[in-house]
């Protein structure tokens, strides 16, 4: 099992965190003090205010306890982090996701994805779903490393677009997932990789739910899914 998911299978070079910068130092601390996010509980108190506590392999952190900088620093982080485990999990299955078995980005055969990134592509368009997750991946990467938008250098402010940003690549990883079950999952479970994408998949919509990250309307490919992951 451990071979599936080794570096060479990865579909893209692994994205880290530069030593020295405040995204790196938080990813080490998070590291550190929390492990690795498994998902969040709400807590009743007495006072009839909900605590929101995120769990990381049995530790918490109070969300409403942390400031809006070291909020935004571990999306960011966890954003980096999402990216990397996407990109093993298709790596798995790249050479079976082709333009002549995958001639559209879709999931299933009601919801087709249409590429536009305002800049090479300023309206919709249709690519094979391998050109579509190669571009997608490309372009969060290159946002991700876009000094402007997320600086790395401590007390450089975020851009003020932040959170739309952020949502919008949160919402284009999760259409890499929505392709990988509905075209690939049969390879998937043959190959003996379903555990590992379903924890894959439930780390991911755990923290996308915990910041609302993705529109419900986005999600509804997989609705059925994460009700059974999260629930």
């Amino acid at each position: 099992m451990n071979n599936l998911f080794n570096r060479n299978k990865t579909f893209r070079p692994q994205k880290s965190h530069s030593q020295g910068t405040k995204r790196y130092d938080l990813h080490k601390r998070a590291q550190a003090t929390l492990g690795k996010y498994v998902g969040s509980i709400c807590m009743p108190m007495a006072s009839g205010t909900v605590l929101t506590l995120v769990l990381f392999h049995s530790k918490f952190a109070r969300l409403n306890a942390l400031p809006a900088c070291f909020l935004r620093k571990l999306v960011l982080g966890a954003a980096v982090d999402f990216f990397n485990e996407i990109s093993i999990v298709y790596g798995t299955i790249l050479e079976f996701c082709t333009s002549k078995s995958c001639p559209e980005m879709r999931a299933g055969p009601k919801f087709e994805y249409l590429w536009k990134d305002g800049k090479e592509f300023k309206t919709p368009v249709k690519l094979a779903a391998p050109e579509y997750i190669d571009t997608l991946m490309t372009w969060v990467e290159e946002l991700l490393s876009d000094e402007t938008l997320f600086p790395t250098r401590e007390g450089v402010p975020y851009c003020r677009g932040f959170v739309s940003v952020v949502k919008n690549i949160f919402r284009r990883l999760f259409r890499v997932y929505a392709h990988v079950y509905y075209s690939h999952f049969d390879k998937i479970v043959s190959i003996g990789a379903e555990a590992h994408l379903n924890s894959c998949f439930k780390h991911f919509m755990a923290f996308v739910t915990e910041f609302d990250l993705v529109d419900k309307r986005e999600q509804e490919p997989l609705n059925d899914l994460i009700k059974n992951l999260l629930h």
